[in-house]
């Protein structure tokens, strides 16, 4: 088949589907935004990247957004079909940023998979969680509302879809779901594994080490849709009841889901402000964005590492942490129940609860007994369903393959 890969930051979740197609002799081709700097293991081209819409309705502003992406993708589209003969027989997008909404105009005849992440909703899932950081009103339900249109668009056009958890996919409505195949994006467990030796070198040139009492939290943002307040509340604690602990927090300063505190401050700084001399400085290391590979060191030396989400999209570094053999900690929340057992494979304590999740968490560097059993059957989870060579990648390809248009 052609297949053409549509994601504004390829190779996003596909960075090991598009090049196994193409070994598998399947001709294949990605477009991307023309500010994507990722490396590529295909062949690329670019589109023009959008330029930032004004609307004076705030409820429209998320649709013409993402409609003018999808503008520019098709017209990125109609260059490959008019200038170099270029036509699908496949295409692979994703819903998420619109960028799938006019392909079939430019190639009504091409098959259209579509990755579905999310679909918000406006009670039982993340709106209106944590009222305190994000307060619910109706306004916000009719901006989660608008915000869900392009989404039902790009499915509902889609001639399938694939979802990586059960409970991303059950987010759909069942009129929708009935679309969607459950596949993860998969684990390289080969190279997410536990290790002995793993080394970390802090920004003030100390060493930390597999076995050393380190706790680990990590978020693309720290921000309060991935617990960050929370587990930032939870430390003075922890510190106090194990003076040897070393805190290391990885992830940036910005906003990556929900909204930026209103005073211009970042959820790090206003977290600081609040817990002032009740905690220890010089055990909490903030290092921002760690290149991969020192990422992975951390969490294959961490003696726990904590993980909290709203009722939201699962993060890899939930997944990676269990492959490295973590002794996890983590939120009592729909997507992570998906992952983990309490007392099985990890550790579950409810989102909010500050003293839980103390507890919790000292017990983990303390010592715990069961660590060893724990870490054993988190690296099994991901062994059994979610290795990327052995399960993800050959399903994935499978459902690609079972789309040929010629079959």
């Amino acid at each position: 088949m052609r297949i053409l890969f549509v994601h504004q930051n390829f190779p996003g979740q596909f960075p090991h589907l598009a090049p196994a197609l193409a070994r598998r002799g399947h001709e294949v081709l990605a477009m991307t935004d023309e500010k994507n700097e990722r490396p590529s293991p295909v062949r690329t081209v670019r589109y023009k990247a959008p330029e930032p819409v004004t609307t004076n309705g705030m409820l429209g502003r998320n649709y013409s957004d993402f409609a003018e992406r999808g503008l520019l993708a098709a017209r990125g589209a109609r260059a490959l079909r008019d200038r170099h003969g270029f036509t699908p027989d496949l295409i692979i997008g994703h819903t998420g940023w619109g960028e799938t909404l006019f392909l079939r105009e430019i190639w009504p005849d091409a098959k259209l998979l579509v990755y579905a992440e999310l679909m918000y909703r406006t009670r039982g899932e993340d709106v209106g969680f944590d009222p305190e950081m994000h307060p619910d009103s109706d306004e916000g339900r009719f901006m989660t509302v608008a915000r869900s249109a392009h989404l039902i668009q790009g499915i509902v056009q889609a001639d399938a879809a694939i979802a990586p958890t059960r409970y991303q996919a059950d987010s759909f409505p069942p009129e929708l779901r009935v679309k969607i195949t459950v596949i993860h994006d998969g684990i390289d467990t080969t190279r997410v594994c536990p290790d002995p030796e793993a080394r970390l070198t802090l920004p003030d040139g100390r060493e930390l080490r597999a076995g050393d009492e380190v706790l680990s939290f990590v978020s693309r943002s720290l921000e309060p849709y991935r617990g960050f307040h929370v587990f930032m509340r939870a430390l003075p604690e922890v510190l106090a009841a194990r003076p040897g602990a070393q805190v290391v927090l990885v992830g940036g300063d910005g906003v990556s889901y929900g909204s930026a505190p209103k005073d211009g401050r970042g959820w790090k700084e206003i977290m600081l402000a609040e817990l002032g001399d009740r905690l220890d400085l010089s055990r909490v290391h903030f290092l921002g964005r760690l290149p991969y590979a020192q990422y992975l060191s951390l969490i294959q030396l961490a003696r726990v590492h904590c993980y909290l989400t709203y009722p939201f999209v699962l993060s890899w570094s939930l997944t990676e942490a269990l492959s490295a053999g973590g002794y996890v900690v983590a939120s009592d929340t729909a997507p992570v129940r998906e992952l983990i057992r309490d007392g099985r494979n990890g550790r579950l304590v409810p989102f909010f609860d500050l003293g839980a999740l103390s507890a919790a968490l000292i017990r983990g560097l303390a010592g715990d007994p069961d660590a060893p059993r724990l870490r054993a059957a988190a690296r099994q989870t991901i062994l059994a369903d979610y290795d990327l060579e052995r399960h993800s990648l050959p399903r994935q390809i499978e459902w690609v393959e079972s789309h040929d248009p010629m079959r």
